[in-house]
């Protein structure tokens, strides 16, 4: 029935299921599950409903549990086992699902005219109060198992097959998350070559059962029998790295039923000891589609070709969640989803994903660590929730997770130090970027995202119609910590620490001031020439924190900047053969250590979502659509056309979409909804 959905406790979905895929790593054949905690589901759950019945209706309930359907009436009760028919009403009729399972969370499905699982039911753990249910609208029919995600998959040939080494090497045209298929031909041969040699002793020995037989013996002895070497797989994202089998991330021995790899991130395919007649070779690629939703053609093919690989890499790496990479880690990080959430709103715009990620991250109470370990990655938790609402209007969501909201500032809390500022504790990872940066005690870094936290939590209360002032205060009040201690009036910036005596000044902890808006008008004017066009503060080499640098760029009116950077350094990936963007790129580092990262021959990863963001810069600051509401219904559309000589771009809004055309002399600007067009 339509609106009827599978229905479970709100956030055991994406608990089970960021289990499942922050344990799905794999590297050179043993596996490396994710090393912070993981979040359990609810093993026992119910599901109510009350109903006011005109009529006696039917309905059934499926589930994936072990339990019983428990209806009430106003003069009695009655049990029912899942799978049956159940007759109720008319009259005022409650409905319970009592459900229990071990092996995963308990989910139901009610099927029926007027009693059927939707949005409205309401779910409870027997220690909390009723809560409305979790669901997923991909999952909405019966048989589905909402245990097991359902990849599109797309059958992709080689565009290139050679022998190489002793081997075959497939290339297919761009990086794929995909299952290799290989198909072993010898085998074929070898089979129908042994039927017809029997045939041929049978012809030749006229049926006599003990000359085929000692005729066969014979044959097998003198080394033409049936056996052949098992082939294996060598899946890389480079050539380099599927040619080199001892440190290739991924070798495979197809399955002998199905001929297919386990799913992995492959550009590349390498099978030694065999030739290219020998072996059938085929890519099944798999991926959440995600409707086509935004376009962007220009007048600068470069521009036009980072676009492109930049959405391929975005998609490769959004399925049930927003991943990191496809290869090594497969995990979900916080820092990488928040900017992710960036590249969807212009991109897939596509609310779900951004909510199943959100709730896979925070996990349940109480918090004993932080959020991949890593005390920044917790404090982007906290804006992405805000970014989210801002984008997409989802007030009930914004209150389902607002208790948790505090709950991490909370945690937070508990550890400041004598000055107010937030410090790590044991086996915390401080993060920030990858950078020679002074990491020593509180850093300012981290002071200006917890400002900016408190600033969320501000705007978040005030959204859920809560009057919480303290916030504001806290806010307040750390400001004029950072600024007391950071802000070094002779080198015009902010150091990154204070307790090491260094002084040491990078470019992260002034990005954040002038991006989150706690930098002055003065501070960030000598922010700008001390430290982001100074030439003398090391340069960010990674996309994750150009990510800042651009955007803080870019709302300070530093477009040719960014529109310089955007060509140069993800241009730059381009000409040193990248099919989709990298985790970390230096553009001075020689060619031959390009693929090295964390000392290791491939480590690095080639396909980063946080390498997209050139989607989200083009979208929002040079094709001009910038949303001015909350859940993008409301926006202005101010293309800077005088970095193109024409473009053609089109973008998602609520409800719809804008097309922007400049043909050089003139603009075009139409929104288009389910029922009209508009200029």
């Amino acid at each position: 029935m339509e609106h009827t959905f599978w229905i479970w406790y709100p956030g055991d979905f994406e608990l089970y299921h960021a289990m499942k895929q922050n344990f799905s790593r794999v590297e050179r054949g043993f596996g490396w599950p994710a090393f912070w905690k993981s979040e359990g589901f609810r093993n026992r759950v119910a599901f109510r409903r009350t109903y006011e019945l005109k009529q006696e209706t039917s309905f059934t309930v499926f589930s994936n549990a072990i339990g019983h359907v428990l209806v009430t009436w106003e003069n009695g009760e009655k049990k029912y086992p899942f799978g049956k028919k159940i007759t109720a009403g008319p009259g005022k009729v409650k409905v319970s699902i009592h459900a229990g399972c071990v092996e995963a969370f308990p989910c139901a499905y009610v099927q029926g005219e007027v009693i059927h699982s939707d949005k409205t039911w309401m779910a409870e753990d027997y220690s909390q109060p009723l809560v409305p249910v979790g669901v997923c609208k991909y999952f909405t029919k019966p048989e589905q198992k909402p245990t097991v995600w359902e990849y599109t998959e797309k059958e992709c040939k080689p565009v290139k097959i050679s022998e190489i080494n002793g081997g075959v090497l497939a290339e297919f045209e761009t990086e794929l998350t995909a299952a290799v298929y290989v198909k072993d031909k010898r085998k074929a041969a070898l089979e129908k070559e042994k039927q017809k040699v029997v045939k041929n002793i049978e012809n030749c020995y006229e049926g006599n059962a003990e000359e085929i037989s000692d005729a066969g013996k014979c044959r097998r002895e003198s080394g033409s029998g049936d056996n052949c070497d098992v082939l294996e797989v060598f899946c890389g994202e480079s050539e380099d790295e599927a040619l080199d089998l001892e440190h290739c991330y991924y070798s495979w021995q197809p399955d002998p039923v199905t001929n297919r790899c386990p799913c992995c991130a492959v550009r590349f395919a390498f099978i030694p000891n065999c030739k290219a007649e020998d072996v059938e070779i085929t890519a099944f690629y798999q991926y959440v589609d995600f409707p086509k939703r935004a376009s962007f053609k220009c007048s600068d093919k470069k521009l036009n070709k980072i676009w492109e690989v930049a959405e391929h890499t975005f998609r490769l790496c959004s399925g049930i969640f927003f991943l990191d990479g496809v290869k090594r880690d497969k995990w979900i990080w916080s820092g990488d989803a928040y900017q992710s959430f960036f590249v969807n709103q212009y991109l897939l715009a596509d609310p779900d994903i951004d909510q199943r990620t959100l709730l896979a991250l925070r996990g349940n109470d109480p918090m004993t660590r932080h959020i991949n370990t890593i005390m920044d990655y917790s404090l982007f938790w906290i804006l992405g929730v805000l970014y989210h609402y801002e984008a997409y209007g989802d007030l009930e969501f914004v209150r389902q997770v607002y208790p948790k909201m505090c709950s991490l500032m909370e945690f937070c809390e508990g550890q400041l130090d004598e000055n107010g500022f937030l410090v790590g504790r044991e086996n915390d990872w401080i993060y920030i970027d990858w950078a020679d940066m002074d990491k020593t005690g509180a850093l300012c870094a981290e002071q200006m995202l917890f400002a900016a936290c408190w600033q969320t939590m501000a705007k978040v209360s005030a959204a859920l119609g809560e009057e919480n002032p303290e916030y504001m205060e806290k806010y307040e009040r750390l400001i004029g910590q950072i600024r007391k201690f950071y802000w070094d009036q002779e080198k015009g910036a902010f150091i990154d620490s204070f307790e090491s005596g260094k002084r040491n000044v990078t470019r992260h902890a002034n990005i954040f001031a002038i991006l989150f808006h706690i930098a002055t008008a003065d501070e960030q004017e000598k922010i700008l020439e001390n430290v982001i066009k100074n030439d003398e503060i090391p340069a960010i080499t990674t996309p994750y924190f150009n990510f800042f640098e651009l955007d803080m760029l870019c709302q300070t009116g530093e477009l040719e900047l960014v529109f310089n950077k955007i060509r140069n350094y993800w241009g730059g990936m381009l000409d040193r053969g990248a099919v989709t963007f990298w985790e970390e790129f230096d553009p001075e580092a020689p060619v031959e250590t390009q693929y090295d990262m964390y000392g290791d021959r491939f480590g690095k990863s080639l396909c980063h979502a946080w390498a997209a963001s050139p989607i989200y810069f083009l979208a929002k600051y040079f094709m001009g659509l910038k949303f001015t509401g909350v859940g993008g219904k409301e926006f202005v559309v101010e293309p800077h056309t005088e970095f193109f000589d024409s473009f053609d771009c089109t973008l998602p809004v609520a409800e719809g979409k804008v097309h922007i055309v400049w043909d050089g002399k003139e603009l075009k600007v139409e929104k288009t909804t389910r029922s009209k067009t508009s200029s």
